[in-house]
């Protein structure tokens, strides 16, 4: 099994700059999956800055008091997203920081976080009428089990993904087994792609999760950021036809 220091991507709860008003911070590791083995899932959150330093905070990791000091040196988040049903933990911690910020939800995160979510928020759940608008580009894509919310910075040219593609490194996920597990799954680097589990789930909803991918194509991004694994700092869009190729072919 890896450990946090093999498994993440350090320096951890830093930010680290992607494009002009663009910056991702690694977070730490955690577990996920079977009751047995569980996978460990190294974590990232993205910022987009907007116009008067507005910031939009996609998937946060911890707020330690080192990253709220980087955080307030470059603006002032006003949005704190969670785009799919798995991916929330933090944020109760970012919105007891930053009680100015608006929170918006993808569906079914409330019910799954339960109690941890006690504070007011807004449905993440369509593609306009959210005051990122015009500078972000938003796309929900929802299957059986959850809708994920996709995110296209304009300025920077820069795609932001949660689970749609995951991107393991052999060499992070520790045992010959876990490495199988990644392989089995589709989830390798550099073969990175939707996690078969996942595509399982939009069976029927496979003609439309196809017309987001060509929706995400035609946006052309240069890079894409994932929450889980490498992630795709050129070439984003042959990236992003690549690992749906199995959809689109």
């Amino acid at each position: 099994m890896a450990d946090a220091s093999m498994a993440c991507y350090p320096p951890l709860h830093t930010l680290k700059p992607v494009a002009a008003d663009a910056w991702i911070v690694d977070g730490p590791i955690i577990r996920f999956g079977m009751p047995w083995p569980k996978m460990p899932f190294p974590t990232r959150m993205t910022l987009l800055r907007l116009a008067g330093g507005d910031l939009f905070v996609h998937s946060p990791t911890p707020l330690t008091a080192g990253l709220r000091e980087q955080i307030a040196a470059i603006g002032t988040p006003r949005w704190i997203v969670g785009p799919n049903r798995i991916h929330y933990w933090w944020i109760p911690d970012y919105k007891r920081a930053y009680p100015g910020a608006g929170v918006w939800l993808a569906p079914r995160i409330r019910e799954q976080a339960g109690a941890r979510i006690d504070f007011q928020a807004h449905r993440l759940d369509a593609e306009t009428g959210y005051p990122w608008d015009g500078a972000i580009s938003t796309l929900p894509i929802a299957g059986s089990f959850m809708t994920e919310v996709e995110f296209f910075h304009h300025a920077s040219r820069t795609l932001v993904l949660t689970d749609f593609i995951e991107n393991f490194e052999p060499g992070k996920v520790g045992s010959t087994w876990m490495r199988w597990l990644t392989r089995l799954g589709g989830v390798q680097d550099p073969h990175g792609s939707m996690p078969r589990d996942l595509r399982r789930t939009f069976k029927c909803q496979r003609a439309q999760l196809k017309a987001a991918v060509e929706r995400m194509l035609a946006w052309e991004p240069e890079r894409i950021v994932l929450a889980h694994g490498r992630w795709y700092d050129t070439d984003g869009s042959a990236e992003l036809r690549r690992a749906f190729g199995w959809l689109l072919e």
